[in-house]
């Protein structure tokens, strides 16, 4: 009962957090005069708010723990490398998505090549980086893990992926095609931490997911076209083929890349689900080890403390001839 405590007062966080950084970030970019900057600034109040909450809720729970652990990016030799392979996969996808409507000449591209637009472009960049840790934090750190142990993994994976797509549904253009697609995204990014137990994996996959779309194919992300900045492109075709207005994750072949996608991380996660999620079978409550008779461990003491016989080497050759033998030439 206390997890599933933990995991209702963690969502209720989670939505007073995403409007009151908004709030702010709104009201300071109004003061001084900020445009794209706003959204990095909501992003990193969000992010804050996340750790201080969750903080707070551990704290009074289970005890502090380290903060690194809190918001599940902890500390090991094969994070960075977790990060990069989880963009691999997050910017592969995205091109295999993007790629039949290339070819059925859906893509319309313009480009803005003016100092400022590469200017806005970095600034689109970190933003969505910070964005794509505070979800995964949001939804794929502390509360699933509540909701883990409350529920275990199978159900606890369906509910967060559902929660993450009926919150979508607020999107511009959304529609029933593209929560379900943001729901299954939300499946191979609860598998990426399940695999891991760590958010780094998940963490590149949606910033390189989101960052391929918006950056690279100027393409709007989640039904937001405020992150295209030196390409512009506008899909023009059927919906079911580009997504519309709200962009490839309103498509349908989106979906059966995802599918792929989920069978590729589960492959490549092999290493890391054995090192970082494997616990040693312990039959009945005992562990395996048992410890040697008291006989045994004497008698082994005894042959360790009695001192090693002395070894006479002889040598291979003998040094003086056979009798009977003439030594002179």
């Amino acid at each position: 009962m206390l997890q599933l405590a933990l995991f209702i007062a963690s969502i209720a966080w989670i939505l007073a957090a995403q409007a009151l950084a908004a709030r702010a970030a709104r009201g300071i970019a109004l003061a001084l005069n900020l445009g794209a900057e706003r959204f990095l600034l909501s992003a990193v109040f969000f992010l804050f708010l996340l750790w201080l909450g969750f903080s707070i809720l551990q704290a009074i729970s289970l005890g502090p723990v380290p903060a690194r652990e809190l918001l599940g990016l902890p500390k090991r030799p094969t994070a960075r490398r977790e990060w990069t392979l989880g963009a691999a996969i997050g910017w592969g996808a995205m091109v295999l998505a993007v790629l039949p409507m290339a070819l059925a000449h859906t893509l319309h591209v313009r480009f803005w090549t003016e100092p400022r637009a590469f200017e806005l472009a970095f600034i689109n960049v970190l933003t969505l980086a910070v964005a794509a840790l505070a979800e995964e934090v949001a939804f794929r750190g502390y509360p699933f893990r509540r909701l883990i142990e409350a529920a275990g993994p199978v159900k606890a994976t369906i509910l967060m992926a559902i929660f993450f797509g009926m919150l979508h549904m607020f999107n511009p253009d959304a529609n029933w095609i593209s929560v379900l697609i943001t729901i299954l995204a939300g499946v191979l990014l609860s598998i990426a931490w399940l695999r891991t137990h760590g958010l780094w994996m998940a963490w590149g996959l949606h910033f390189a997911w989101n960052a391929s779309m918006a950056v690279l194919f100027g393409l709007p992300v989640s039904g937001l076209a405020n992150f295209s900045t030196v390409v512009q492109t506008r899909a023009i075709g059927r919906d079911w083929l580009t997504g519309g207005d709200y962009g490839p994750e309103a498509a349908i072949l989106t979906g059966v890349v995802l599918l792929v996608a989920i069978a590729v991380l589960v492959r490549v996660t092999r290493d890391y689900a054995w090192h970082y999620t494997y616990t040693p079978a312990v039959p009945g409550g005992y562990p395996l080890e048992a410890k040697p008779p008291a006989a045994h461990a004497a008698m082994e003491q005894a042959q360790q403390a009695r001192p090693a016989p002395l070894v006479q080497i002889l040598p291979a050759t003998p040094q003086s001839p056979p009798a009977g033998e003439n030594t002179k030439g």
